[in-house]
């Protein structure tokens, strides 16, 4: 059995309900047909209904059990303009304006529902951008208690890989902070730990990586990592982390005996955390296209409730995936 397939079993056993807001774009109308017939979660789709049944007419699937909300008829648009107004009046938000938004941005609907406890998790980006995708969640929802730095992920499920968790990582950030701090970076490994722990079950091992190891090259990059892993050692001290380390030695025990001696992280890590969005972003699409892996993500972490996002060249498949995590996300919250 496949990760996604034990998710995905976990996200039956107490059934959560999520927004799908994307509703004109075809991948998200096949992942909803799927996710209702394979019982994975309760599915609301934001739209005009007569124009959503004709899309999955065209498409040829079924989308009996999607509940379709179309905000000029909801019977509850006057609440959620209320909550949207009281949420955001210190930022200059009016009732005229949060109607207009609430009637014209469907994530902004979706994370309205969130908000009001309406529906327990929201997935987009199917064809938004990250930004347009986490500003309404971070808007409204805001962060969890406790964290400073919300940061996205990937949860990368390697075929045939005999590192990591059986083939499993968690790879961050792959999708939101550009060229984060030594202290951020630290956050980020720290929220990781607790999100492959939730999500995959297993104990983190988390490698902060460079282009040296241990010293192999002097670069103010290197010292940012160098610091980023003092850091967390200081601040998290039960994470199982090292640093700085080059891939290979992260993730290779023959070459971990060589170039980390005695490291308890080097050759058996399985959360990556690069040190810029470059490398991330880079990285996880190698990964996935190049050794067909399944990348699933960007997830976000550090969010008071659950909101994903997706990449925009994902396929529905990956929609499924990203609503069962969420879902699951939803129990754990």
């Amino acid at each position: 059995m496949s990760y996604i397939d034990i998710i995905k079993d976990k996200a039956r056993m107490d059934k959560k309900t999520i927004v799908l807001p994307e509703t004109t774009d075809k991948r998200t109308l096949i992942a909803a047909s799927h996710i209702e017939h394979e019982g994975i979660a309760n599915i609301i789709m934001i739209g005009n209904e007569e124009k959503i049944m004709d899309g999955a007419t065209w498409l040829e699937i079924e989308l009996d059990g999607v509940k379709i909300i179309n905000p000029e008829t909801c019977d509850k648009l006057d609440e959620y303009v209320d909550l949207l107004y009281e949420t955001r009046k210190n930022k200059g938000m009016t009732p005229e304006k949060a109607r207009e938004i609430l009637l014209t941005d469907y994530l902004t609907f979706g994370v309205i529902m969130v908000k009001a406890n309406d529906a327990d998790g929201m997935v987009a980006g199917a064809c938004h951008a990250t930004a347009d995708t986490l500003r309404p969640a971070l808007q409204i929802l805001k962060t969890a208690p406790g964290v400073k730095l919300v940061s996205g992920f990937f949860l990368m499920c390697v075929p045939d890989c005999e590192f990591g968790d059986g083939g499993t990582f968690l790879f961050a950030d792959c999708g939101l902070n550009q060229d984060p701090t030594a202290e951020e970076l630290a956050a980020i490994a720290d929220s990781s730990a607790r999100s492959f722990k939730s999500l995959v079950g297993k104990k983190p091992i988390i490698a902060m990586l460079s282009h040296s190891t241990k010293g192999s090259a002097k670069h103010e990059l290197v010292d940012k990592v160098v610091e980023a892993t003092k850091i967390a050692h200081e601040k998290y001290p039960g994470l199982a982390l090292d640093g700085e380390l080059q891939t290979d030695a992260a993730l290779v025990p023959q070459v971990a005996k060589s170039k980390a001696p005695g490291s308890e992280v080097a050759g058996k890590a399985n959360v990556l955390i690069f040190p810029n969005l470059d490398c991330g972003n880079i990285g996880y699409k190698l990964v996935q296209r190049l050794a067909k892996a399944e990348a699933y993500g960007p997830m976000l972490q550090g969010i008071a409730k659950p909101v994903n996002d997706l990449s925009r060249g994902c396929s529905w498949q990956d929609i499924v995936g990203v609503v069962a995590l969420t879902a699951v996300q939803a129990q754990l919250a």
